[in-house]
């Protein structure tokens, strides 16, 4: 099933999400529906607060960034060829590599797109859909899109990343998206 996505404003996207347990209610058909919203929406990564739920959930796919990248673009990101995976209760065990520019943009944040500087790698701990720990070491595109969704489980956005005078200057544009004044061709929730 296709969810809406929350918009920029919904205090669900500013929220600490929660650990939770193997028995969670309809996990399995909740990671489905993750999955199928994420395509719908033409995203790369969803996290559960973009669904209106406070739970350490995301799912990513950056193997569809490196489908549509040439040889040469490929080779800027040396050891990295995407993944396809979901991740429950992550939490980041470290941070290494210079911090490195990539234009990013949110499901809940339509319309704007900014450049944002993250690290070149982060090892994570975490269980997967069966809930068997994982502790895993990620780079390049795949570890900016691990860590956009991250901070989504951890009430950030990715604009929380830009200089002041950038988050001014995007003020009117992030109203209008509270507001729900934004066109889009996926189905969103508007915080009344």
């Amino acid at each position: 099933m296709i969810l809406p996505i929350v918009a920029y404003g919904h205090p669900v996207l500013r929220m600490v999400a929660k650990d939770i347990s193997a028995d969670y209610p309809e996990l399995e058909k909740l990671i489905a529906d993750m999955w199928e919203t994420m395509y719908y929406s033409n995203g790369v990564g969803l996290a559960a607060p973009q669904i209106n739920r406070d739970i350490r959930l995301f799912v990513v796919d950056s193997k569809q960034i490196f489908e549509n990248l040439d040889d040469e673009e490929k080779a800027e990101y040396p050891g990295d060829a995407g993944i396809k995976q979901v991740f429950i209760n992550a939490h980041i065990k470290t941070l290494n590599g210079d911090d490195w520019p990539y234009n990013e943009g949110c499901l809940s944040i339509p319309k704007i797109r900014e450049d944002v500087f993250r690290p070149e790698e982060v090892t994570l701990d975490y269980v997967d859909e069966n809930f068997q720990p994982q502790s895993t070491t990620f780079t390049g595109i795949t570890a900016r899109v691990i860590l956009h969704e991250y901070d989504h489980i951890d009430g950030k956005l990715f604009i929380d990343h830009l200089k002041p005078l950038k988050r001014k200057l995007l003020k009117s544009k992030l109203d209008d998206i509270s507001k729900g004044k934004v066109r889009v061709d996926y189905r969103m929730m508007f915080y009344k």
